[in-house]
């Protein structure tokens, strides 16, 4: 007896969301995807793109094993929001940038498969970012895809977001090129924050201060002048 087995359509294929595997291997990636995906969707607010972290990206068409999940990527030129899953053929446009969260056990994969894979789909720039300095001494190392594939970025800048990259402990930080001004991190939107309020209440304790001043001397000019009458109707007019 011959068994057939039932092929699926396109249309029945399955592309799941999730594997059951961790985000990443330590507390300090983590915390550098989260913060990465925070700040940039902060930065790309008001454009039509959206930042997802740690989703499939589905590159080939009918193939739902064919997949990979960047740690951070961004894509121009969509909807913006969430999204469970990436498929390219869907949103029609592949992400600009990619970040790689690296760590010694990620090593090869990141350098080597990442790296000839998002060149091959043709992913602007490829960023790789150690934040423990474990095998990048340097902690961030970045590609950019040129005529003859990728080439070193020298520079640390992202000429796809317009931002220069640099390292702060175990963070990296990002400077706009057009002003210079840092995308501040949750900490410091927090401390920022503190201290407009502190310097809010120092203004208006000194507006109130010179209020309270003010109604003094007009008070005190109102007693010199209902004083200075008094006299002229006791002594007329005065020398």
């Amino acid at each position: 007896m011959t068994t057939v087995v039932p092929t699926l359509k396109k249309s029945e294929l399955v592309y799941p969301s999730a594997d059951g595997e961790p985000v990443a291997e330590t507390y300090d990636h983590v915390y550098a995807i989260l913060t990465t995906l925070a700040v940039l969707k902060q930065y790309l607010a008001d454009r039509r793109a959206t930042v997802l972290a740690n989703q499939f990206l589905y590159y080939a068409q009918g193939f739902p094993k064919v997949r990979v999940a960047p740690d951070v990527m961004v894509i121009f030129d969509v909807e913006p929001g969430g999204r469970d899953n990436y498929k390219i053929w869907e949103e029609g446009q592949v992400p600009k940038v990619i970040f790689e969260m690296t760590s010694p056990g990620t090593q090869l994969e990141d350098k080597i498969t990442k790296k000839d894979l998002y060149e091959g789909i043709e992913v602007q720039e490829y960023w790789l970012f150690d934040p423990r300095g474990e095998w990048i001494p340097e902690k961030l190392r970045g590609y950019r895809l040129g005529v003859e594939g990728y080439q070193l970025i020298t520079d640390s800048r992202s000429e796809v977001l317009q931002l220069r990259l640099e390292i702060e402990g175990k963070l990296i930080a990002f400077y706009r090129e057009d002003n210079g001004e840092k995308l501040l991190i949750l900490d410091e939107l927090v401390s920022a924050l503190k201290v407009e309020r502190q310097r809010a209440e120092a203004e208006r304790q000194r507006a109130e201060a010179e209020r309270q001043r003010a109604e003094s001397e007009s008070q005190r000019a109102a007693e010199l002048e209902s004083l200075l009458a008094r006299y002229r109707e006791q002594f007329g007019k005065l020398p």
